[in-house]
């Protein structure tokens, strides 16, 4: 499938007793089908992948397809710092329907740019499902570099890359090698209008759980080519997508949620609440802009 647009990574919201809400899954995709947003990213870093169990994120990964057919594209989340836990994992999204999923690059063991090739072939190879590579560095300690992201282009299920490195530079020298080999989302939803002029489709944003309309009208109206416009838009989104990221993600964009009346719950931890400082601060930014609690 073409990747052009605003792609939300949702939240998982959970239940008071800490299982996952699934009617709220549903509820949070209702309203970004609404707004009308391209498609979403489940079982990414925003939906607390790391503390899900394998069945709960296939769990998830299976709500949101079932419910998002014919309405929304879906970028299933599907890494994991083991190779062959990603692959089963991207067999599973496959199994449900999906056609492309989310792989982070290897976390904590922090392989060499040749670990990284021999593990994105060996899944490229092993799953017929599309791969949107998804580089974030300050998550992970390792970085994927163009050369790199160039020697996977060989294989043909490689087809994007996620970039939140936050090096506008490495972004403009994958699409100088690659252009349209590869689609470039933004990983950061501050950087969007920037990754935008330097070659991107699209973004994979957290801002867009909350006020989607704006992250929509701002790529619109960039790909209309309508820079005066994309550039208020940005400027008005970028203190939300600062506020945002006051404190780890997801843990202000679930705190903003649960404010707004949009299903978040509880962290799991090792994330916890909202300092209280952070929270008002976050608050009031919401007010300012007139994001208003969902009837």
């Amino acid at each position: 499938m073409e990747l052009r647009g605003c792609y939300t990574a949702i939240v998982t919201p959970f239940a008071p007793g800490g299982e996952i809400d699934e009617e709220g899954i549903r509820r949070n995709l209702a309203f970004l089908i609404e707004r009308g947003v391209t498609g979403v990213v489940p079982c990414g870093t925003t939906g607390e992948s790391a503390t899900l169990s394998w069945k709960e994120h296939h769990r998830v990964v299976e709500i949101v397809l079932e419910y998002s057919r014919g309405k929304l594209q879906v970028i299933a989340g599907a890494g994991s710092n083991n190779t062959a836990e990603a692959i089963a994992g991207a067999r599973y999204a496959k199994k449900c329907g999906a056609e492309t999923i989310l792989c982070i690059t290897p976390y904590y063991n922090r392989p060499t740019q040749e670990g990284l090739y021999q593990h994105y072939r060996q899944i490229a190879t092993a799953v017929d499902v599309d791969v949107v590579v998804y580089n974030v560095p300050g998550r992970t300690g390792v970085n994927i570099t163009p050369e790199t992201l160039e020697r996977l282009c060989e294989f043909s299920h490689i087809v994007g890359v996620k970039e939140a490195s936050g090096n506008l530079i490495q972004i403009s020298e994958i699409h100088r090698r690659l252009g349209d080999r590869l689609t470039i989302l933004s990983g950061d939803d501050a950087l969007t209008l920037p990754i935008l002029a330097c070659g991107g489709s699209g973004v994979v944003s957290v801002t867009a759980n909350i006020w989607p309309e704006k992250v929509v009208a701002m790529i619109a109206a960039f790909q209309r080519h309508d820079s005066a416009a994309a550039l208020a838009l940005h400027e008005e989104l970028l203190p939300v997508s600062n506020a945002l990221f006051l404190e780890t993600s997801p843990i202000p964009v679930k705190t903003a949620m649960n404010h707004l009346g949009l299903a978040a719950g509880d962290l799991r931890l090792p994330l916890c609440a909202m300092s209280e400082g952070h929270k008002q601060t976050l608050l009031a930014v919401l007010a300012r802009k007139g994001i208003s609690k969902v009837s």
